[in-house]
């Protein structure tokens, strides 16, 4: 196992995330706690020591079955990282009595690490709102010894980190963003890592593989890559990827199975890092997999400018193609709780004159219709 440096700790370079245990007919509130007591014990075997679970996930079971199972070893043989979940808008005033919640669930006395949860554009105001005191009170836990590393987790866009990183950097010691080679530029992963890196906060890795899309390519793609390296597999090259960002300290991966987890742990008995020809290889074929399922907005705004609706196109054709090229999922959703109801997809009135001026040609207000189709 690698081992990363974060400041007097040395972490596995592979973290085990618990948002996608093993369950029971399919059902994500009912884990298979024998499955799951296997692979942590593998995982404790193979040198894992840092463990990732939440207050949401696994209907909220994922918290108490990671603490009956880590029960079973010493203290000081693992770290746990559990979040605030503060995206339920309904929780910002409630940060002490799931915080004392979550201790009893995991059954620890202290988190290695805590995080402020899914930082975004729907919760930012909240988790800058200074009545519900959510930064206070997990500051006064760490100086009281119950928090040992403060951080983040983040789905929201660049200026939705900025501001939060304006508030509270100074106290932050890591944040989790979705990264893989895929989100490099799609989801401006990128222009995150070079935000943190100014805050010198370091970087955690959620969605390495983007919900099991890269543990799997086309053929043409899988032969590019085999060509540069014949004996990698291909979910390896998306952990190759990350080997190869130096701010990365932590890559989580919610394995669901045992083979996965076996997989992934032989991987990362190696630092390999992509050199420029198989990063430039890599990266392209993260660019033709949405060329086929995205519009080619460049947000040069001549549409919004133009929009009698005064609605902010680029941006929401941004959260269409998020949102149809991972088939749903919340992240538009989320993102658009943050807007008013006469800026949304279905304010659109479909006059055309966005089209009219759009260099690239997109039927705008036939993606304006399908997106709020899609939302219901």
């Amino acid at each position: 196992m690698i081992y990363k440096k974060f400041q007097d700790l040395n972490l596995s370079a592979l973290g085990m995330g618990a948002m996608r245990l093993p369950v029971i007919d399919g059902k994500d509130g009912q884990i298979d706690q024998e499955a799951a007591k296997e692979m942590v014990a593998y995982a404790m075997e193979k040198g894992i020591n840092y463990y990732d679970t939440a207050w949401g996930y696994h209907e909220g079971q994922s918290e108490l079955v990671m603490g009956t199972l880590l029960k079973d070893y010493p203290r000081s043989d693992f770290y746990l990282a559990t979040k605030f979940p503060g995206y339920d808008l309904s929780n910002m005033d409630k940060v002490e009595s799931i915080f004392e919640e979550q201790l009893k669930k995991c059954q620890v006395e202290y988190f290695d690490f805590y995080l402020f949860h899914n930082v975004c554009e729907m919760n930012i105001d909240a988790y800058l709102d200074e009545k519900y005191g959510i930064h206070s009170y997990l500051m006064n836990q760490k100086k009281a010894g119950r928090i040992r590393h403060l951080g983040f987790s983040a789905h929201g866009g660049y200026d939705v980190m900025k501001r939060f990183l304006e508030a509270y950097g100074r106290d932050m010691e890591f944040c989790q963003i979705q990264l893989n080679y895929l989100d490099w530029s799609f989801q401006d992963a990128k222009v995150k890592v070079e935000l943190l890196k100014e805050y010198q906060i370091p970087v955690w890795v959620m969605e390495p593989l983007r919900g099991g899309r890269l543990a799997s390519l086309s053929q043409e793609h899988e032969e590019a890559l085999s060509a540069l390296r014949p004996d990698e597999s291909i979910p390896a090259w998306a952990f190759r990827f990350l080997q190869s960002i130096p701010q990365v300290t932590m890559v989580l991966s919610g394995m669901s199975n045992f083979e996965q987890l076996k997989e992934n742990i032989q991987t990362f008995s190696q630092d390999k890092p992509l050199n420029p020809k198989e990063m430039e290889t890599l990266l392209g074929i993260g660019d033709k997999m949405l060329e086929k399922k995205v519009l080619p907005c460049t947000a040069c705004r001549y549409c919004a400018a133009h929009c009698p609706k005064g609605l902010d196109i680029p941006s929401l054709l941004a959260l269409y193609n998020e949102h149809c090229f991972t088939e749903g999922g919340f992240i538009a959703p989320m993102a658009l709780m943050a807007v008013e109801e006469e800026r949304r997809p279905s304010a659109c009135v479909g006059c055309g004159s966005c089209e009219a001026v759009c260099p690239q040609q997109i039927k705008i207000s036939e993606a304006m219709k399908d997106f709020a189709g899609k939302l219901g």
